[in-house]
């Protein structure tokens, strides 16, 4: 598989180059030189707050006339001026056996305008001491969790941190440097549990990288977006996609919340159970009266899997821990919108996928197909056969 890739792909030349492009510079000017085929994304006050695929050339300027609105830019440099109330965060990384991903990760975090008050690591049972090693160089506090699971990890972390509120990234993902103070800023209303933040590519270097961002990607556009009681009413017909709010590698949370509701379900995030604890936990959060935000001021950089056969297992993944979530979510919260999602809307949707490849051959869309289908039976045998298992 890793030298197979689709066929509307055969024509990109890799690495895709990703531009980042000052909207106040001469480079997005009228008389700026057209620019190449790539990733653009434009910048102002120091943010992201839009961004374009280009095949060909095209003007910068007529390129960020389409691809930003003036409210994100408004609203980046509203929050640039908004004065920072919370400060008492933790940062809490979770890893397993990448030392040198992990050590990119810490060396972002002294450049945060907001200095956290800990900084926490949690090694989910690497085979080494060289996780223990980067940390204890990066001054950060190494707390080891012999339960292999991401979850396992997750809730070792929020037990450690004593702070009124703890923030999660990924040892994969670099972090701006105001990453942290604008997850902060978001906390403006005490119903808000939880803020989710943007999350750019770090490279496109293979075609796994480019079919993960195009399809998979962590994005979630450069909008504010609140997801709260109407979002969850309206949706529970086939249960409230989650997943919407943003991405596990950029999330805070108030501590308050898991004194609340629980911590992070344990079935989910290990072996043949994939992934989703962190949409769980959302939509959890969401049936308990809470409210989500997405904060794309926030802002960090994650380096996708380069290989084919690893995407393959991740998206395998992805979609068996999407399904084990919604039958944990259903018997966690007795919405039947999560059985009605795995009974109906998937198989439909796969049905209306399956149409769409047979004549036209396997698309960047189509080609994990078999592996997205596999994982959704897997998610489900998954936990029907630990049905009575505590939930955390």
């Amino acid at each position: 598989m890793s030298d197979v890739i689709p066929h509307d792909m055969k024509d990109n030349v890799f690495p895709v180059p990703i531009r980042y492009l000052d909207l106040s510079s001469d480079d997005v000017g009228a008389n700026a030189p057209a620019i190449d085929t790539g990733l653009v994304v434009f910048v102002s006050e120091g943010l992201p707050v839009g961004q374009a695929y280009i095949e060909g050339s095209e003007s910068p300027a007529a390129l960020a006339a389409h691809a930003v609105l003036p409210e994100t830019v408004e609203h980046a440099r509203d929050v640039m001026h908004t004065p920072i109330r919370n400060r008492d965060v933790s940062l809490l990384i979770c890893t397993k056996d990448r030392p040198d991903e992990l050590a990119r990760c810490l060396a972002s975090i002294p450049k945060q305008s907001l200095p956290p008050a800990e900084v926490i690591v949690v090694d989910n049972a690497s085979t080494g001491d060289g996780t223990r090693r980067v940390v204890e160089a990066a001054g950060a506090t190494y707390v080891r969790e012999n339960r292999i699971g991401l979850d396992y990890a997750r809730n070792a972390a929020v037990r450690a941190a004593k702070t009124e509120f703890v923030a999660f990234t990924d040892d994969d993902v670099v972090l701006h440097e105001r990453w942290l103070e604008n997850l902060m800023k978001a906390f403006d209303r005490p119903e808000i549990g939880c803020v989710t933040g943007l999350v750019l590519p770090g490279e496109l270097s293979t075609p796994a990288q480019l079919i993960f961002e195009t399809h998979w990607g962590f994005g979630r556009g450069y909008k504010r977006l609140d997801f709260g009681q109407d979002f969850y009413r309206q949706s529970a017909p086939y249960g409230a996609p989650a997943w919407l709010i943003g991405a596990g590698a950029s999330q805070a949370f108030r501590r308050k919340v898991f004194d609340d509701i629980g911590l992070f379900d344990v079935r989910l995030d290990m072996g043949a159970a994939g992934c989703s604890g962190d949409s769980e936990f959302w939509n959890r959060l969401l049936h308990h009266g809470g409210t989500c935000r997405y904060e794309p001021t926030a802002v960090s950089w994650h380096f996708h899997r380069k290989e084919m056969k690893g995407l393959a297992k991740q998206i395998r993944q992805y979609m068996s821990g999407h399904v084990a979530a919604l039958l944990v979510q259903y018997q966690n919260t007795g919405n039947r919108g999560n059985l009605r999602r795995i009974l109906v809307a998937l198989p439909r949707y796969y049905l209306q996928r399956l149409k769409k490849r047979l004549p036209n051959g396997a698309t960047s869309d189509t080609f994990f197909l078999k592996e997205e289908i596999l994982g959704c039976l897997n998610g489900a045998w998954y936990v029907l056969r630990r049905w009575k298992m505590p939930a955390w």
